[in-house]
């Protein structure tokens, strides 16, 4: 049986999900940060939609819907990027957690895309927290400028792969230029993450999927 995602389901269908012990996979990718000039705001909410998406088409989980926010206040002052105060989004993260809890969720993933969650894991209790980026020694020979800016040559070539027309043509030299990025490098990036979250979820929990 393939994945879902949650919001595609009604309550007593979650109800049966839940029941049978299903992992649920909570992505947190800001919907709303700048990512230099040639890419949306969007940019980390898409990757992790598109993440998730080949997820449930691989793996029998449940993805619950986006959380739009983290906390990187060193974007602040770019218009339209909007974070949380620390405290706050520990605190969301925690209820979240907390209340698929309390519906009987065992398992539970958080997936981090574009570096949103800067607490330890032990702060969500058991909750194991993918950090999506350890892209392994395949991938990254692709890419050419390894950095951690935002709208970096691998950002840039998964969005040119996820949707060519948002990146904008904007010339420069800097990291994430759409010159050194292409879409084959996106594709096979977005491969190779999907690969990395399906092992480490395989090995928190080697029934999944059985």
């Amino acid at each position: 049986m393939k994945g879902v995602w949650l919001e595609d389901l009604t309550w007593p269908e979650a109800k049966v999900r839940f029941d049978r012990d299903d992992v649920v996979v909570i992505p947190v990718a800001a919907a709303s940060r700048a990512h230099g000039r040639y890419l949306p705001l969007g940019t980390d909410a898409l990757i992790a939609r598109a993440l998730g998406q080949r997820l449930i088409e691989r793996l029998p989980i449940v993805v619950a819907p986006v959380v739009g926010f983290g906390v990187q206040p060193a974007h602040e002052s770019h218009a339209g990027s909007q974070h949380l105060r620390r405290e706050t989004f520990r605190q969301v993260l925690r209820e979240l957690v907390g209340g698929f809890r309390a519906q009987g969720v065992k398992r539970i993933a958080l997936l981090d895309v574009g570096a949103s969650i800067e607490e330890p894991p032990g702060d969500w209790g058991d909750a194991l927290v993918l950090r999506v980026g350890s892209m392994g020694a395949p991938a990254e020979a692709l890419i050419e400028r390894l950095d951690d800016e935002s709208a970096s040559e691998c950002e840039t070539s998964i969005i040119l792969a996820l949707a060519p027309r948002s990146v904008r043509p904007v010339p420069s030299a800097g990291p994430g230029d759409p010159g050194q990025a292409t879409a084959f490098k996106g594709e096979r990036l977005m491969s190779a993450w999907v690969d990395d979250v399906a092992i480490t979820l395989k090995a928190k929990w080697p029934s999944l999927g059985e």
